[in-house]
């Protein structure tokens, strides 16, 4: 099993799709990881030698890519940063409430969770 970054990626897939695995790598940046590296993308991860999958890791390393804790700890220091500064989108983020313009009368289930019911309103 390829462990790239502190993930395990999976053996069964394409090595252009195993590497979305990791937290900060998308298709693009995984296609242009392997064209530098010089690997098929269609090749299984199975099938990876030990020298390519060094050469994947030393790429992600060193060249320009956050990824997986670091890039984690940015997201979650700048959302902090927003709340403790009090602006629009921090005080949203501190409510659970969505923060760039959606409506919230009817949808915005996914921030606000589920319905909660409202003592003594039916009548």
């Amino acid at each position: 099993m390829a462990r790239i970054s502190g993930v395990n990626i999976p053996t069964q897939k394409r090595v252009e799709v195993a590497l979305t695995y990791i937290f900060g790598i998308g298709l693009s940046s995984s296609k242009n990881i392997l064209a530098e590296a010089k690997v098929n993308p269609e090749t299984r991860v199975k099938d990876l030698s030990e020298s390519d999958v060094n050469t994947i890791r030393n790429i992600i390393d060193t060249d320009a890519y956050t990824v997986e804790g670091d890039l984690r700890r940015e997201v979650s220091m700048n959302i902090k940063r927003l709340t403790d500064l009090g602006c629009y989108r921090g005080i949203r983020h501190r409510k659970g409430l969505p923060l760039r313009g959606q409506k919230t009368k009817t949808n915005a289930r996914t921030r606000k969770g589920p319905r909660r019911a409202i003592a003594g309103k039916k009548k």
